[in-house]
């Protein structure tokens, strides 16, 4: 599945190095009141997309690699990950609630193509009828339509696409390995027309940058078929605040001391928060307006703040209860 942005690698691309990790455990529980999940697994650590503004960056130095480009190109994937969600899953302690897919890298970034991991852990997830969420801003996620549709049709999966942009140029310097804006929303498109419930993240919001798109991506999305719609502020922990800073003098030098102001103005004086209520959202006037008008066109448009419950009374610790799902 072709995502858009480009079919060869551009002149002077570092090649991508990949490397197995034999995990310990799969699924990361968190208990923050800023995230509507309490369990998730990433498949992958790093991420091709390149986006510069990821907050997962900083997490590569795990692996003594840097949150930059080493964190686009030395990527590393857990080869056990299905053989430890299957252990999980069997155990009679086990207690199940909705897991998401993708909470910190994609798990439908382009070397997913190859290694199916993604796709292994959702047979795992089908096979003990366990629901489950994808976030991605990838449209290879169509690739596993057939069975995220026949799952779906169960009350067992949704899907939140990201779409940050629907300015291509943008798209590029932002996100220079990511799905192309028209090949997210015809992801939407297409997962909706299957009946996959999906669910659209306008993340992040970039004062100055991105934040006059507000609701042309929400009425875009909604016309794909959206459902539910959230958004995220830009965050700039740690590494990623220097990273954002070179990234936007190099692209946007006429507008760098405006955008700064503005993130700055919507995080208290400093350009990051780690509070609990506010680190996603910001606060002050300039975050207040991006609220006021995001929950307007929102409701204009009838979509709603979350997707509708996953149904997790179908779970059973044993497995082979769906194998008819292997077909797709």
């Amino acid at each position: 599945m072709a995502d858009g942005w480009y079919e060869e690698a551009p002149a002077g691309r570092v090649a991508t190095q990949i490397f197995a990790d034999q995990a310990k455990s799969i699924i990361t529980t968190n208990s923050s009141p800023d995230v509507p999940f309490s369990k998730s697994i990433n498949p992958y650590q790093g991420c091709e997309h390149g986006c510069v503004y990821c907050y997962a960056r900083p997490s590569h130095a795990y692996w003594d690699s840097s949150p930059g480009l080493e964190f686009e190109t030395k990527l590393f994937y857990k080869s056990n990950a299905a053989q430890l969600l299957e252990e999980s899953f069997k155990r009679k302690s086990y207690q199940c609630e909705p897991i998401v897919l993708g909470s910190n890298t994609d798990p439908y970034q382009p070397i997913e193509n190859t290694l199916n991991i993604t796709r292994q852990l959702i047979e795992v997830m089908a096979e003990h009828r366990h629901p489950f969420s994808i976030i991605t801003k990838s449209a290879g996620v169509l690739r596993d339509l057939p069975l995220l549709s026949e799952l779906a049709e169960q009350n067992l999966c949704n899907v939140f696409l990201s779409v940050t942009t629907l300015d291509d140029v943008l798209k590029r310097r932002l996100e220079p390995r990511a799905a192309a804006p028209q090949a997210r929303l015809q992801a939407i498109k297409q997962l909706t027309d299957a009946g996959v419930p999906v669910g659209v993240l306008v993340a992040p919001i970039i004062p100055a940058l991105n934040d006059a798109e507000l609701e042309d991506i929400l009425e875009a999305c909604s016309s794909a078929g959206a459902r539910a719609a959230s958004y995220i502020f830009i965050r700039l922990p740690h590494e990623v605040r220097l990273l954002f800073r070179e990234w936007l003098a190099t692209h946007y030098p006429e507008k760098f001391n405006h955008v700064m102001n503005l993130i700055r103005e919507s995080r208290g004086g400093k350009e990051n928060s780690y509070r609990f209520g506010e680190r996603m959202r910001g606060t002050g006037n300039y975050a207040g307006m991006i609220k006021q008008r995001f929950m307007l066109k929102r409701n204009q448009l009838g979509l709603g703040d979350r997707l509708a419950a996953l149904d997790a009374s179908q779970f059973t610790h044993r497995s082979g209860v769906a194998d008819q799902l292997a077909l797709f």
